[in-house]
């Protein structure tokens, strides 16, 4: 199936008429191009709304079609797939029969998700605007019809999209930001929500360094500066809050089949001091992270979680509110590392040759990210902002005993607050990374209800959140899985088609009942299989 290119003639269609006649208003106007973006999209379209999705990505679904073809359904010693039902069931499925197979697939290629996206979106006749980013500064992009009444979006282009409810579908959570919706970036203190989790970690056992790794430029010399990836940071008061988020990287999609693999060159700015810290890891006795083929084909779906690999721990910081032309720098900045690290880690005289061979034979995909040389696309942004409305998702909703009661739950999060690290920092003379939180015994899955994504109704009354709902920064690590997002969205996307007015309003059981028959897991009671849990 090809992709969803559209003509000026459908842009004067169904978005903008250039000669100043009102554009057409549609019942939902979805704002993103993630995974939850296509399900929002497809649910109220599958209700039978007149639907937009206007997407500031060129390519749609999020970072499933953007390298991360790890879905972590049923991948550790506890099985989530329960949980896992509506269209996102159905998109893993449908991944499965690209691979001729009758049942889901959990793993697969970046372009065979986009091809089952583009799938969903064009059979059910939602018209896709891509490349659409709301207009700059961001306030300027929201038109009101009346009080906390959105009317319209504007784009960068003047584009105008009108409609009657609005979704939030960006990871950035711009268009709430946009119309004045309360949002917050960062960890939140402990004392806030009377959580254990979250701000700055006293303690991180999870993902530190193996081995101790001398920080200094010179070894053993404060007064000489820190090497590369290394912050000038102290650690500061454990508990408290900060504006730091869990660090990126990108989803690698390597193969070292010869007919398909593309050579990773030496960069044009290749600067081999810039990963110091893996010689002296390895020097130090540590084990670095190398490919493996864990997705169809031959490729590799290299995420990094490790102590040491491709995350730039502190170093997005401005990426969450900042200007396109910033996150642009944040993107640039990922992609120059990460090239310059798979050539120092295949070539670097520093190394030994076992960790090289381990890399040499690796390359990037030719039939992978085409228009981008191989690369990704986007940089995997763990989070960015989030919503703050009447209910918040808190350490506690993720709780296996004592949670709180939900009684409007519109999805289910099966899996535990999962948060990497924030930082890379010294401690004690040695460099130390900050912020991991994951596992433990405590959690267990929970209910997401319907008021953590609707607004405060003195902010917004025809918006809502399908990929930033409200959350503390402990709980949103456990929300930010790709199906969870598809739950959110196909939530969203009935509850904009049901609302009448403010989606404060939407009747619970209503919402429920045109859910579970979706085919959507709401609750947690839905939930089996949780034994150990």
């Amino acid at each position: 199936m090809k992709p969803i290119w559209l003509t000026e003639a459908t842009i004067l269609l169904v978005s903008v008429n250039l000669f100043g006649a009102p554009p057409a208003v549609q019942d939902v106007v979805v704002y993103g191009g993630t995974a939850a973006g296509v399900t929002a999209a497809v649910q109220a379209a599958r209700m039978g709304k007149r639907v937009v999705l206007v997407a500031p990505e060129k390519h749609v679904g999020g970072i499933s079609v953007e390298g991360l073809g790890g879905s972590d359904i049923d991948n550790h010693d506890f099985r989530n797939s329960t949980a896992v039902g509506g269209l996102a069931l159905e998109f893993y499925t449908r991944v499965g029969q690209k691979y001729g197979k009758q049942n889901p697939v959990w793993r697969f290629e970046p372009h065979v998700a986009e091809a089952v996206f583009d799938d969903l979106l064009e059979q059910n006749h939602v018209p896709v605007f891509r490349g659409r980013r709301l207009k700059e500064p961001l306030a300027s992009s929201v038109l009101w019809a009346a009080e906390k009444q959105l009317k319209s979006i504007v784009t960068e282009t003047g584009e105008v999209y009108s409609g009657r409810q609005f979704i939030d579908a960006s990871i950035e959570g711009d268009l709430l930001y946009a119309a004045g919706v309360e949002t917050v970036i960062g960890r939140e203190a402990n004392s806030k929500y009377g959580e254990t989790k979250n701000g700055i970690r006293g303690e991180n056992d999870y993902r530190q360094f193996a081995v101790r790794v001398d920080p200094y430029r010179v070894p053993g010399v404060p007064a000489s500066g820190l090497i590369a990836t290394i912050q000038d940071e102290e650690l500061g008061v454990p508990g408290s809050g900060d504006a730091r988020v869990q660090g990126y990287c990108f989803r690698l999609c390597l193969t070292r089949r010869p007919e398909n693999r593309l050579v990773i060159g030496k960069p044009a700015h290749y600067d081999p001091a810039q990963y110091e810290i893996y010689r002296r890891y390895v020097k130090a006795g540590g084990q670095l992270f190398v490919p493996q083929e864990n997705v169809p084909n031959g490729k590799t779906d290299l995420g990094s979680w490790h102590d040491l690999s491709a995350n730039l721990y502190g170093m997005n910081a401005a990426y969450p509110g900042g200007s396109y032309a910033v996150r642009a720098q944040v993107y640039q900045q990922h992609l120059e590392f990460t090239w310059g690290l798979l050539y120092f880690l295949a070539h670097d005289a520093g190394l030994p040759e076992s960790v090289r061979a381990a890399w040499r034979d690796w390359g990037l995909c030719q039939d992978e990210f085409t228009d981008n040389g191989g690369w990704p696309r986007q940089v995997y942004v763990r989070d960015a902002r989030r919503m703050v409305s009447d209910y918040v998702l808190t350490e506690w909703n993720t709780r296996r005993v004592n949670a709180p009661l939900v009684e409007d739950a519109v999805a289910v999060a099966y899996w535990p607050p999962d948060l990497h690290h924030a930082r890379r920092i010294v401690k004690d003379g040695a460099a130390y990374n900050e912020g991991f939180v994951f596992g433990g015994q405590e959690w267990g899955p929970f209910s997401i209800p319907y008021r953590a994504l609707t607004p405060r109704r003195g902010e917004a009354r025809n918006l809502l959140a399908a990929s930033c709902p409200s959350s503390s920064h402990v709980a949103y690590g456990a929300v930010r899985l790709e199906w969870t997002f598809m739950a959110l969205g196909q939530a969203a996307g009935a509850a904009a088609a049901l609302a009448d007015g403010a989606v404060q309003d939407v009747r619970y059981p209503k919402l429920r009942r045109v859910l579970v028959e979706a085919g959507a897991v709401v609750s947690v009671q839905g939930v089996t299989g949780l034994a150990g849990r």
